[in-house]
């Protein structure tokens, strides 16, 4: 009861944000939700299904440079979230279909290959901006209604942010996230009790690999743009900082996880240029003292069930 009563607080504070905060805190907590997004993302992978991907940000720069693209010519929800969602879906499918026949450092070399192939592709393509990426993508207006104001944004993005974290609740949640919890511990036995693993996994990496790409054009409506940055490796590292800060194969200790990264770099990258020495120097306190994230820790101190 408590609980329920501390979620519907929280939610109500984030949602009636906008009326007593100003425009750049506003912004940042629309970051954190979008980033949250994306970590939860990752999470299905490595939380629940035990692939440690370095190639997620493949799939968030798919997006977000398909969403920007799509928007400049019909601004609408299909440019704005089925289109992006599509492609980062058809990206994860070829992805995930070689990358899953390997483990462990393997898999986590192919997928960062395969990001970084992007990459490439990006940073040279004049058709899609360079070096210097898409600027001016629009917002999308639905039923005539334009989502350009602040406000407006906000309450789009808090419905997405909230149909995606129910979607992934229910995935992770289902018979599916219980066999992706089994293929976790113990892939050998699954394989032996005949589950077709592989076919477990790609189903896995094509819904990470969807909803991260629903976060890149969430992302790239919220900046106004879209860089080849999107697809490097350091995004796919921050996003794995993310969840192991909140506590790996914890939904919502991946958006903690966000809320933390974000907040810290955005405090104290304002008073000193060396805020990933302190990141750095959170980061390995957390491994130490609190190995299951701040969730974790909190689970451990308040007895918050999970």
């Amino acid at each position: 009861m408590a609980r329920g009563v501390g979620f519907a607080t929280l939610v109500a504070i984030v949602a009636a944000f906008p009326l007593f905060a100003g425009n750049y805190p506003v912004k940042l907590l629309q970051e954190i939700l979008i980033w949250g997004i994306f970590a939860m993302s990752l999470d299905l992978l490595m939380g629940y299904a035990g692939m440690v991907s370095f190639g997620h940000s493949a799939f968030f720069g798919i997006g977000g440079y398909v969403g920007a693209l799509a928007l400049v010519t019909s601004p609408g929800l299909v440019s704005a979230l089925l289109l992006p969602a599509l492609a980062a879906a058809v990206g994860a499918l070829v992805i995930g279909f070689f990358s899953i026949r390997v483990s462990g450092v393997y898999f986590i070399m192919l997928t960062l290959a395969f990001s970084q192939m992007f990459y490439a592709v990006a940073f040279q393509a004049a058709w899609l901006g360079a070096e210097d990426g898409l600027v001016g993508v629009p917002r999308p207006a639905v039923l005539g209604w334009s989502l350009a104001s602040p406000a407006a944004f906000h309450v789009y993005l808090l419905v997405l942010v909230g149909f995606s974290t129910l979607f992934l609740w229910r995935i992770v949640r289902s018979p599916f996230g219980h066999v992706l919890r089994g293929i976790h511990d113990n892939e050998g036995r699954m394989e032996a009790v005949g589950y077709p693993v592989n076919r477990y996994k790609l189903l896995a990496f094509v819904i990470g690999g969807t909803v991260a790409g629903l976060a890149g054009s969430l992302y790239a409506q919220l900046v106004g743009s879209i860089s080849p940055d999107a697809f490097l490796w350091t995004t796919s590292g921050e996003a794995l900082l993310m969840v192991i800060i909140g506590g790996t194969g914890t939904l919502g200790g991946s958006m903690l996880g966000a809320a933390a990264f974000i907040l810290l770099q955005s405090m104290v990258s304002s008073y000193t240029e060396r805020w990933m020495l302190i990141l750095g120097l959170t980061f390995v306190l957390l491994v130490l003292f609190a190995p299951g994230g701040i969730l974790g820790a909190l689970r451990g101190r308040v007895g918050i069930r999970s």
